[in-house]
């Protein structure tokens, strides 16, 4: 086969195969998002590859502005924080949209610094309020006789500010009953940003020492 001939086999072989590259490259890419609390900063890294229901709806509730000045409204040592559902202003619960399947068999585990979706006892009650791991939960995985609750990211930067918010004291506090924190933990914005601009490595395993609510099924 001539040279030139050749040469532009290449070339085309190449022109075929870089929009196949670039697809890979993106599959490969993140989505992460900071989120801003009168308490400081932390970073969630989303996984809609394994919760292309959860993850792309939670990125909507972002996008809209949805969690802006909205309460981290409940934390539980060595358990969990939830938040993101509540006015912080009214205390009261925001509309959402549509609730979402739940997708807690999607092989992600409720590890310490994971992000779940928040649900009530009913399995797919799931849709705006969310919640992140303080410790290693494996009660809140599925198993074939019940649901769990499902993962959707991970706490890639800024897990001591959850640490620290793990730490705040808690009681009854207005319309809740019980671990809401006695000075109000607001978040105060939530925006997507570049996987760059928050390079930092995961959270690592520690011992552990109705609205939607996370119920250990113990």
């Amino acid at each position: 086969m001539p040279v030139k001939t050749r040469a532009l086999l290449a070339a085309a072989t190449l022109l075929l195969t870089l929009p196949f590259m670039a697809r890979a490259v993106r599959a490969e890419e993140t989505t992460q998002v900071r989120v801003v609390t009168n308490l400081g900063d932390f970073v969630i890294e989303v996984r809609p590859e394994r919760a292309p229901l959860t993850a792309p709806d939670f990125l909507r509730y972002v996008k809209e502005g949805f969690y802006t000045n909205t309460l981290i409204h409940r934390v539980v040592p060595n358990f969990v924080i939830q938040g993101g559902g509540h006015d912080a202003t009214t205390m009261a619960l925001k509309p959402t949209h549509e609730n979402i399947v739940n997708e807690s068999g999607n092989g992600l585990q409720n590890k310490r610094g994971t992000v779940g979706l928040a649900r009530s006892p009913a399995p797919h009650s799931g849709n705006a309020e969310f919640y992140i791991n303080l410790v290693d939960n494996p009660d809140l995985d599925p198993v074939p006789t019940r649901w769990g609750y499902a993962v959707f990211g991970r706490v890639v930067s800024g897990m001591d500010v959850l640490d620290k918010i793990g730490e705040t004291p808690t009681g009854a506090m207005g319309q809740f009953k019980q671990d809401a924190p006695l000075k109000p933990i607001i978040i105060q914005s939530m925006t997507v940003i570049a996987p760059a601009a928050a390079a930092a490595p995961a959270a690592q395993p520690v011992t552990p020492a109705e609205p939607q609510k996370i119920l250990s099924p113990k």
